[in-house]
């Protein structure tokens, strides 16, 4: 499962509907790409489908899809929002990587 913290809820909520997206129906693609600093980086996106290949969660009211080969790197995964003096964003809390750059943005097993 993938969790959602309640600053990360809020901000999803707010930027979906500036995108056009409805967070009680629509999802947040989250998933993990080849590349970054450190291997393998994060991706975010929102989405109105999901597809056969997708697990969904739900958390914090926030719908998550995750395709199932991201999954793997992601499972405990907290996706949480910063918008401090050290700079706004998303932030993955991912219990598996081993390392992680010093932007957060990659990480690797």
């Amino acid at each position: 499962m993938i969790q959602v913290s309640e600053s990360a809820s809020k901000k999803i909520v707010e930027m979906m509907k500036d995108d056009g997206f409805d967070a009680h129906k629509d999802f947040v693609r989250v998933g993990v790409k080849s590349g970054g600093c450190s291997g393998l980086s994060y991706e975010l996106k929102f989405d109105k489908e999901i597809s056969e290949n997708d697990k969904v969660f739900e958390d914090n009211q926030i719908r998550i899809a995750v395709e199932k080969k991201s999954f793997l790197y992601l499972v405990g995964t907290t996706l949480e929002y910063s918008g401090g003096l050290n700079g706004k964003g998303f932030v993955f809390n991912n219990p598996n990587a081993s390392r992680t750059c010093g932007c957060g943005e990659s990480f690797s097993l």
